[in-house]
């Protein structure tokens, strides 16, 4: 049974280090500078940028690591939740040799936290070459309104992440018509669509200023969305993203021609994924046995779907949460901790 054409995709981090652009240990992203050539996986154009732009490299993990929690947030329902297979601390995408549908989630989740961060880490003047954004004042701003407060700076962030990512697969050369070469097209797409969510969801953001808060000039700035609003656009995305496929001139195309042609905005696939019902070492896949279900939903949460048929077991479990929450003035709120017994499923 399957979730549906491309509803799970593991996550390796142990077998597929070699291949992944964006491992970076913590031990070189605290509290020093990373050494370039002791990173693991970079490729030869990505060890010259780190050597370049060292102060990058910390907000490069960070933001990939940020993309990897959105995606285990947004997949915390589904059979596969974006989970690896080991312990291993992963930074950013990593790409499976037999199951591509699995990079078109990574590529977007973890695009789009690097996106993100080195975005904000300019407009924080961590970054040596950028600062606050230079966007050009919107059209529909209105006359009296100030432009030029320190926003993000997504036009850097977006031109240092294409850059620094998309380098490892553009070093590569496959055979016009390969499976390799298809999927590296694929990657270059979605590592786009990631991007480009993240610059979609960009807005203006003002402040206020005037006697008494009369508002009677405001300045404003260009702000990027909060990252939980970029993971809910790039699920929506996975959910309706395109089937492709290599025509003869080595393009990609979509499989299906009655479907609306992806854009770039847009997440593609090459191919279905199992069902991830079992633990399988080889693509990744944690299985769902010990699994919390929800024995009332019908959705890939409930336990029909999540325990693939098995069946589940029941059992009584002691929570503590906050209770009897009592607003004080001024101004903060005080609870007390409660424990109580509940009813969990787990599948078999």
């Amino acid at each position: 049974m399957s979730e549906n054409n491309h509803i799970m995709c593991p996550l390796v981090s142990s077998r597929s280090l070699a291949m992944n652009p964006l491992l970076i240990p913590e031990a070189y992203i605290i509290g020093a500078q990373p050494l370039c050539s002791q990173l693991v996986g970079l490729s030869q154009g990505q060890k010259k940028l780190c050597q370049l732009y060292q102060d990058h490299m910390q907000y490069i993990g960070e933001g990939a690591k940020t993309g990897i929690r959105e995606c285990q947030y947004q997949f915390r329902h589904r059979r596969w939740n974006c989970s690896t297979v080991d312990n291993s601390s992963v930074f950013g995408r990593v790409i499976l040799p037999s199951l591509s549908i699995c990079v078109h989630v990574h590529a977007g989740f973890s695009e789009a936290g690097v996106v993100n961060a080195v975005s904000r880490a300019c407009r924080e003047g961590e970054l040596s070459s950028c600062g606050c954004s230079r966007a050009a004042r919107p059209k529909d701003l209105p006359r009296d309104w100030l432009w030029g407060g320190c926003g993000d700076n997504l036009n850097y962030g977006y031109r240092f992440s294409k850059e620094f990512v998309d380098a490892r697969e553009r070093e590569k050369s496959y055979p016009k018509g390969s499976y390799e070469s298809a999927r590296l097209l694929m990657n270059l797409h979605n590592n786009e669509a990631g991007r480009r969510t993240v610059s979609d969801l960009a807005h203006v953001s003002c402040k206020c200023h005037g006697v008494s808060g009369s508002c009677s000039l405001k300045t404003c700035w260009l702000q990027l969305a909060d990252f939980r609003k970029v993971g809910d656009a790039l699920k929506e995305k996975y959910d309706s993203a395109a089937a492709m496929k290599l025509n003869s001139r080595g393009k990609l195309v979509q499989l299906h021609s009655k479907f609306n042609a992806p854009t770039n905005h847009d997440l593609v696939y090459l191919e279905s994924s199992p069902d991830y019902c079992l633990k399988n070492q080889s693509t990744g896949s944690l299985g769902t046995v010990g699994r919390l279900c929800n024995k009332t939903s019908e959705g890939m949460d409930g336990c029909e779907l999540m325990c693939c048929g098995r069946g589940y077991d029941q059992y009584k479990a002691q929570i503590v949460e906050r209770c009897h929450c009592k607003f004080h003035w001024c101004c903060y709120v005080k609870c007390k901790r409660c424990t109580k017994i509940v009813d969990q499923f787990v599948c078999k």
